[in-house]
Formats: structure tokens, C-alpha cells, sequence
């Protein structure tokens, strides 16, 4: 790997009201147009930090929201994880749980969605939770979870860790969706009335634990530390970078650049560059900057804009979210 010339900076970080769990991808941003105030979240157990933040850490504000289930008073579930999914219409923030699936107004003000998973259908040895989240087409957001529920895509064999869709414009017949799971399987999907499989990956006995979709291009995060570069109309690999020393915890895109961010278990936070070479139309990685987060187990890691100028982290146990914005 070729060293990386350091191109981004920390910035002010923001205060947790808790700290952030060691789950899989446990950062959401929210990117609003504009001067608008950036809006971030981080589970820790039954509820979740909510902050909102000018670009220069100013008017900070947060609170936290606990996760109730409907008509159960004070009973509360550990979430899972939590995302802002952008629809045309609306914007709705979607929280996953070990007992269903909420959905929120984007300030988490109003809880206007409710779906439970059946517990009672299964063994009581057995851990029933929802985990991946994504909004694809105009009105779809869809969430993996380890049982079977509602309107199913079956075709994982393990519990799904991510959903991302499309981030840039799909090649015709590259679907729009990908899926991942716990034996390391990828799923990439066309959405629409109904969900057509596109593409397989078969499991890898590796836990893929971060997916995103970009140009008809899957990069999958992996808990060796590697992240590969597949092709969603085929399943065919690519490229295969040993990105990092211990499991990766998250992946991110930039979709106006191409920037794909990790962030795993070593302290790294790594910048990668997406692209096509012109001539062979084969796949190109290329690292950009390398950032350490010191004594930090990296559990999240989001661009904070389209283009990839600036990032957010978050650690386990860590009662802030750091920020690094482009020199």
C-alpha cells in the first residue's frame, strides 16, 4: 500500500449524551442541503443519541431517544441500529431493535411506524433481532433481520449485517440493492413491485459486516480486515484489498467522488478512491489518506457530504463523535 499524503484534518468533536455501542456501523448522518444543521446518531443499549451540529460545531444540540415499544409502558429493547432513510416524499428515521422495527419523523419526534418481529414463533435459545437498513426506489426501505417477517427476500442463510442501495447511476441489469450476512454472502437486488435477485456471492465463512453500492460496483467489508470490490449484475470479484489489521466495522460512500470510507477494530480509518479504468473497464481501488484514532475501536464512520471533504467516527465506548473535514 502506498504511503498517503495526509489530507484531512480533526475538527471540533461532538459530545455523546452516551457513549456508542460496539455494534456494526453505528453512525448515521443525516446530509441536508444547504446551511442546515448536520444531523448525527449512535446507539448505545435501549436508546439513541441524537445531535445536531453547524458545520463548525456551533448550535449543537442533542437528546436522547428511547426505544418503546408501543402499549408495553417502560419495556425497552436493545437497538441495533439506527439510519436516516431519504425517500423522495419524506425523510424517515429508522430504528432496529430485538423486537421489531420503528420507523420516526426525522427528528425522532413522532414515532409513526411500527413493525414486531415474532418472538414467539422461535426457540427462546434463539436471539431474534433486526440489523440493515437502506431506502431504495421512491417509496421502499428495507431491513434485514435473522428470522423470517412481512414481504421476505429469502436468500440468506445467516443473519443479515447491511443493506446499502445504489449510490450512483446502476449499469442496466446491475440491480439496486445489496444484502449481507453474518457467513459472508452478498445479495444484490432489483427493486421494485417485486424484488428480483440479481446477483449471488456464496458464503465465505467470513462475516461480511458493511456493504455499499456504487455505479454497479459492490464494496464489502469483511472481518478480516479485507474489502473486495465485486460486480453486482455478476457476482464476479474484482478487486481484494487487505485494508486492515482486524475486523472492519463500517464502510461509506461519496457519491458525487467515488470515496469509500472504512473504519475497523485497529484504530484506522482508511479513505479509498473508487474508479473504471477506461481501457479494460476493470475496477480500480486506490488509497487516499489514512487517519488513527488512537486507543479507539472504530464501531462507525460516515462522510459527512456527497463529495467526501469531510467524515465522522465513532468509537466503542466513546462519548464523542470525532470529525475530520479536507484540508
Amino acid at each position: 500500500m502506498a504511503a498517503a499524503v495526509a489530507e484531512y484534518r480533526r475538527e471540533q468533536s461532538l459530545p455523546l449524551p452516551g457513549s456508542s455501542a460496539a455494534l456494526y456501523n453505528n453512525l448515521s448522518v443525516l446530509r441536508l442541503p444547504g446551511p442546515q444543521p448536520q444531523r448525527f446518531s449512535a446507539v448505545h443499549g435501549p436508546s439513541l443519541s441524537l445531535l445536531s451540529a453547524a458545520a463548525a460545531g456551533l448550535g449543537l444540540s442533542h437528546r436522547q431517544l428511547p426505544a418503546r415499544e408501543p402499549g408495553m409502558g417502560l419495556s425497552a429493547a436493545l437497538l441495533t441500529q439506527a439510519a436516516w432513510c431519504v425517500l423522495p416524499s419524506r425523510v424517515l428515521l429508522v430504528l432496529t431493535s430485538q423486537k421489531g422495527i420503528q420507523m420516526y419523523e426525522a427528528d425522532g419526534s413522532v414515532l409513526v411506524y411500527w413493525h414486531a418481529l415474532d418472538v414467539a414463533e422461535h426457540p427462546p435459545a434463539q436471539a431474534v433481532f433486526a440489523r440493515g437498513i437502506a431506502a431504495v426506489g421512491e417509496r421502499f426501505i428495507c431491513v434485514g433481520t435473522n428470522v423470517t417477517v412481512s414481504e421476505v427476500l429469502e436468500q440468506h442463510g445467516a443473519a443479515v449485517t447491511d443493506i446499502a442501495a445504489e449510490q450512483g447511476r446502476a449499469p442496466d441489469g446491475a440491480g439496486d440493492l445489496v444484502s449481507a450476512d453474518d457467513a459472508g454472502t452478498l445479495c444484490v437486488w432489483s427493486a421494485g413491485e417485486e424484488f428480483r435477485l440479481v446477483s449471488k456471492v456464496p458464503a465465505c465463512g467470513c462475516t461480511c459486516s458493511s456493504v455499499a453500492l456504487w455505479h454497479g460496483t459492490v464494496a464489502a467489508g469483511f472481518g478480516n480486515g479485507q474489502i473486495r470490490l465485486y460486480e453486482a449484475a455478476s457476482g464476479r470479484l474484482r478487486a481484494q484489498v487487505n485494508a486492515h489489521a482486524r475486523w472492519i466495522n463500517a464502510l461509506d460512500l461519496a457519491p458525487e467522488t467515488g470515496k469509500l470510507l472504512s473504519g475497523a477494530e485497529d484504530s484506522f480509518v482508511h479513505i479509498w478512491k473508487l474508479s473504471r479504468n477506461p481501457d479494460t473497464d476493470d475496477v480500480e481501488i486506490q488509497h487516499c489518506h489514512a487517519e488513527r484514532v488512537p486507543d479507539t475501536q472504530v464501531c462507525g464512520a460516515r462522510f459527512c457530504d456527497p463529495e467526501g471533504n469531510s467524515f465522522a467516527v465513532t468509537g466503542y465506548d466513546l462519548s464523542e463523535i470525532f470529525r475530520y473535514s479536507r484540508v
